[in-house]
């Protein structure tokens, strides 16, 4: 089961490593049309994960996840637990803990990490093990899984503790990827329609185009260009601060937080396209996004889990469970937590937070 779909990067991910999604929720109405078009097979609820209840959904092998992470984002208000958003997780949680699957995978932003959220994320983490879950957790770099850019995220992934094991994360795949694999894109990017709206089925491939307008003076406090031959930056959820195609040169810096585009090369910086954002995410060709506002086909790129990083994890869990298909799962264990390095020596048992 997937919840807080988006427009399915982590369910990708999950069904290339021999996983089959057969429930999907998601409440953004922009991402209903985009997600069903990809996953015609899957059943989408779109109703808040609220109003779902345990008897209206599937039992399953494993549950997966990344509840709504504005909450604890750097750039956000970094609100966490008191934001209605961050709350989603335990609504997460509920559902597990009635459908009891052998494992969960939950993604989140570093921002979760931050002492302010301290007592919020052991609480999540607490709730988890008290559901009978052997739970692991830490930072990882999806650049060291196959994916062109530098994207940490927190992944927790939660074994049901009768299998008495421990998810530890797969090596890093090698060479690491860059922003070659947009190369080829390059010629036939196009620019937005009138008033930043898709140019639809007048492109050559399909959400090859790019948000035009000003750059802020946040945008132009630091350098947004990096070569072809290293990672992206953070592919982001919106369009207004996507990198810059790395046709340009990098930016100058001419004061403190203050920096300008090479003089005499000005018309080779443009943001990078809907589909070069998704190529770095990972997402095939044939994945379309569907929009008429561009901002939501960067939204839902941004968002999303980069599929490669999802089915390196979903692999190492599939690896992991093999044999474990047959386990009793009423009876609920107390499980243990491990982290922030994953590895199962560190382990600690924390009461049930309230």
């Amino acid at each position: 089961m997937s919840f807080f779909s988006g427009a399915g990067g982590l369910d990708r991910g999950f069904e290339l490593a021999g996983y089959e999604v057969v429930y999907a929720n998601e409440y953004d109405k922009t991402i209903w049309s985009t997600y069903q078009r990809n996953f015609p097979a899957t059943h989408l609820d779109r109703r808040s994960i609220v109003e779902v209840q345990a008897d209206e959904v599937p039992d399953c092998d494993g549950m997966i996840g990344g509840p709504p992470c504005q909450s604890w984002s750097e750039a956000g208000a970094l609100r966490g637990i008191a934001d209605a958003r961050g709350q989603l997780f335990f609504e997460y949680i509920r559902l597990l803990g009635a459908k009891r699957p052998l494992f969960l995978l939950a993604e989140n932003v570093s921002g979760i990490l931050f002492n302010r959220h301290q007592d919020a994320f052991v609480s999540i983490l607490a709730n988890f093990s008290a559901l009978g879950y052997n739970v692991s957790y830490g930072l990882l770099n999806a650049n060291d899984y196959g994916v062109p850019q530098d994207r940490e995220r927190v992944i927790i992934v939660g074994y049901l503790a009768q299998t008495e094991i421990h998810f530890v994360p797969p090596p890093p795949v090698l060479p690491r990827p860059t922003l070659e694999v947009i190369r080829d894109l390059a010629v036939s990017a196009r620019p937005a329609a009138d008033k930043n709206r898709s140019n639809g089925r007048a492109l050559a491939v399909a959400n090859h185009e790019y948000m035009t307008g000003g750059f802020s003076t946040i945008y132009m406090s630091r350098n947004r260009v990096r070569p072809y031959d290293r990672p992206s930056y953070t592919i982001q959820a919106g369009g207004r601060h996507a990198p810059l195609h790395p046709q340009a040169p990098e930016m100058i810096l001419v004061g403190e937080d203050q920096r300008i585009f090479v003089p005499g090369s000005e018309a080779l910086y443009r943001r990078l396209t809907v589909r070069e954002c998704a190529r770095i995410q990972t997402f095939p060709d044939t994945h379309v996004f569907e929009y008429s506002k561009i901002a939501d086909g960067y939204k839902m790129v941004g968002n999303a889990v980069p599929v490669t990083f999802a089915s390196h994890l979903a692999a190492k869990i599939k690896e992991d469970l093999e044999g474990c298909e047959q386990l009793d799962r009423s009876p609920i264990v107390p499980g243990t937590i491990s982290g922030p390095d994953f590895w199962p020596a560190q382990t600690m048992a924390l009461p049930l937070a309230t």
